[in-house]
């Protein structure tokens, strides 16, 4: 019996430069920059990822029933080069929703990464096979696949509301993610504050790190 799979339409991909850009930063400025609250806690990654990369793409986003994933195999069906998927299945880390077969798929049909707000399976293998992955935990249990979901609609991933199309950014702190129409802004946001982190790095090595405001933002009393 077919269930229903509802498939919104795409949206436009981003440019190849804009994409580079966020991959030179990492999530916490992307995320300190945009009212620290734009990632998914405890999405982190683990699978693919070397050590100091970041990964990001536009979600290609997925909604499908907690430890069933009919409807993800046919993301990956329908998913452009450079998207990342991102998948909600309730948080449940009873069931996984990928493993290693569809992780090496994902790499064939060239997809930058993918999250899953449920769990995962086949870590020896995943590394060496798929795209970064980022879960919520692992399970030996395999899924169902009796649908029915949607694809390229809202969803919500650990609380956070993502749109397909929104740029998603990862690295080994977990993942940020960016609506599309104000991925321009924070990008270059975030590249300034990247410059003024470095800059602190300078001072902290020299021994001149500006400590001032911690006791301007205290009111110190001593105690004897």
């Amino acid at each position: 019996m077919q269930v229903d799979c509802r498939i919104h339409a795409a949206t436009p991909l981003p440019p190849a430069e804009l994409v580079a850009r966020f991959e030179r930063l990492a999530t916490s400025l992307v995320s300190d920059v945009f009212g620290r609250w734009a990632g998914a806690p405890n999405l982190l990654p683990l699978a693919g990822l070397a050590p100091g990369r970041v990964v990001a793409g536009p979600a290609l986003t997925v909604r499908t029933r907690p430890g069933d994933n009919l409807v993800v195999h046919k993301a990956l069906d329908i998913a452009r080069p450079g998207e990342v998927l991102v998948v909600s299945a309730g948080g449940q880390t009873d069931r996984a929703i990928i493993g290693g077969l569809m992780g090496q798929y994902a790499t064939t049909q060239r997809i930058a990464a993918v999250v899953v707000d449920g769990a995962v399976r086949d870590i020896s293998s995943l590394g060496d096979v798929a795209p970064p992955v980022f879960a919520a935990g692992v399970s030996h249990l395999g899924p169902y696949k009796n649908g029915p979901g949607d694809l390229r609609g809202p969803v919500s991933v650990a609380g956070l509301v993502v749109h397909d199309g929104d740029i998603v950014i990862g690295d080994h702190d977990g993942i940020a993610v960016v609506p599309r129409d104000r991925a321009e802004e924070i990008v270059a946001a975030a590249e300034k504050k990247a410059e003024a982190e470095a800059a602190e790095r300078e001072a902290i090595a020299a021994g001149r790190w500006d400590r001032s405001w911690i006791d301007a933002a205290l009111n110190v009393h001593e105690v004897h």
